[in-house]
């Protein structure tokens, strides 16, 4: 009798750890979905407050048009930290661009706006060049007026 009270309390206690572990589980799984939930709602408020800080989710290129050794690299390092997510850099087609341009590449226009106005660059440099090719949302050409940008 003593022995089928020993496996009995033993069943219950590996009962009672497997329920414990699956509410610690289940109370994290909340916070994660609760958090994933407001964290974009979180990050459209920032953007409004400061159309400079935007949320990671507008991808671009920053293209060298101007022929400055690293002025892509360094204009990268610029953007990310104001938060755009810099997916790719490198060299334009050619190095004479004068004026530094901003290219729609998804069509949302309102992406590439806020990339220009980050920097300082006026919306009549901004073109619309929309294509399902590309799978990122803005280009950035740095021309020679590089040092007039904000993020130089």
């Amino acid at each position: 009798m003593a022995n089928d009270s020993k496996e009995e309390n033993s069943k219950h206690l590996f009962l009672n750890s497997v329920i414990g572990f699956l509410g610690v589980l289940l109370f994290i799984l909340l916070i994660a979905l609760f958090s994933r939930i407001l964290y974009p709602r979180i990050v459209a408020d920032r953007a409004q407050e400061d159309p400079a800080l935007i949320s990671e989710v507008i991808q671009l290129e920053v293209l060298n048009g101007c022929g400055i050794t690293g002025i892509a690299t360094r204009f990268t390092d610029g953007l990310r930290e104001y938060g755009f997510d810099v997916v790719e850099t490198g060299n334009y087609d050619h190095f004479d661009v004068s004026d530094t341009f901003v290219i729609s590449r998804s069509g949302q226009m309102e992406n590439a706006y806020r990339v220009a106005s980050a920097l300082g660059i006026s919306r009549d440099q901004v073109i619309r060049e929309q294509s399902p090719d590309f799978y990122l949302d803005v280009t950035l050409v740095i021309g020679t007026d590089y040092e007039s940008l904000n993020l130089n």
